[in-house]
């Protein structure tokens, strides 16, 4: 094992389910970690306490922090539980939702609430939300209309031009991350965006004006983990070409050095529609695409069909990242 001083920072950018993934894997590697966590849910568990006790939503943070934590899987698995429906008031709710909802309450701000919650639980790394301000995402989508709202972008069954953030609670106000999170970033050896939605999980982070600044600013090694399926409402029959063509787009500069893509074909027939009902097919390969806008490709398999689903392999893509970085 290389000293302390050779350890390289990596900055994980992202939400949803497919971020802890890579998380959970990248911890044992010989990397330092921050993970900058989206907080622009709004549906289910975190959705409710967001409405309901004026906090930032918690499920990926909730999620992140387990993928980082080195507490015992029985421990783990209570922060994880979640209420049946029957529960009334606690339906569906998670405790570790609540728990962070708590810890919120106590403290008065979500940064310390993570950072306390952090050391209780014994993470590898360093985790902050993307900011501490509460979130409304907004799209604008082909036809010209607009909508604000997550879930609902998601469902509208439209195809999306362009997503961007406002302040929840005053759409004058321009969201933006604490000063943490952009030092984090200026720091960084290698930025990781994804995998996960490309316009509900990953560009709303960029989308904070002094976060999206900070990461064209950085003179680190940008990657992202294109995602394996496309999803149903926002990346409809796209390539790996246009995930990237979008985020290219949205931060108006080709900031993308290196692209991670599957090539492992993706049995279908093996997924449950019915529990992954949000997505729709395999992403589609345009390496010379990718090329001609300066990223570097790397396709291999990183296919992992479990549990009815397909997945990224959580410990190949760590050990890329890991080979990227050191290179550096």
């Amino acid at each position: 094992m290389k000293d302390n001083q050779a350890r390289k920072n990596v900055v994980v950018i992202g939400g949803g389910t497919g971020l802890p993934v890579i998380l959970n894997n990248l911890k044992n590697e010989n990397v330092d970690i921050t993970a900058i966590v989206n907080i622009s849910d709004d549906g289910g568990s975190s959705g409710r306490l967001r409405n309901e006790i004026n906090i930032v939503p918690p499920g990926d943070i909730r999620n992140v922090l387990v993928s980082l934590s080195n507490l015992s899987k029985d421990k783990l698995d209570l922060f994880q539980y979640r209420f049946k429906k029957g529960d009334h008031f606690l339906s569906e709710h998670s405790l570790g939702n609540l728990i962070i909802a708590a810890m919120t309450e106590m403290k008065g701000d979500v940064n310390v609430a993570v950072e306390a919650l952090s050391q209780m639980m014994e993470i590898t790394g360093k985790i902050y939300p993307a900011t501490n301000e509460k979130l409304q995402l907004c799209a604008e989508f082909e036809d010209g209309s607009t909508m604000t709202g997550e879930y609902e972008i998601t469902y509208a069954d439209k195809k999306i031009n362009r997503v961007w953030v406002e302040s929840s609670d005053n759409q004058d106000e321009i969201p933006h991350a604490n000063q943490k999170v952009i030092d984090a970033i200026l720091a960084a050896d290698q930025i990781v965006l994804g995998p996960g939605s490309l316009f509900t999980s990953i560009l709303p982070n960029l989308m904070i004006k002094n976060l999206g600044e900070a990461v064209l600013a950085s003179k680190a090694q940008v990657v992202y983990i294109c995602n394996i399926m496309t999803q149903k409402g926002e990346t409809d029959h796209f390539s790996d070409a246009e995930h990237v063509e979008v985020l290219n787009r949205h931060m108006k500069s080709n900031f993308i050095d290196v692209v991670i893509v599957n090539k492992q074909p993706v049995d279908t027939d093996l997924i449950n529609r019915e529990v992954f009902n949000e997505i729709e097919n395999p992403v589609r390969h345009d390496e010379k695409a990718i090329q001609a806008m300066g990223c570097e490709c790397i396709y291999d398999d990183f296919l992992m069909q479990s549990h009815q689903g397909a997945f990224h392999d959580g410990k190949k893509v760590a050990d890329t990242l890991f080979k990227l970085v050191s290179k550096r």
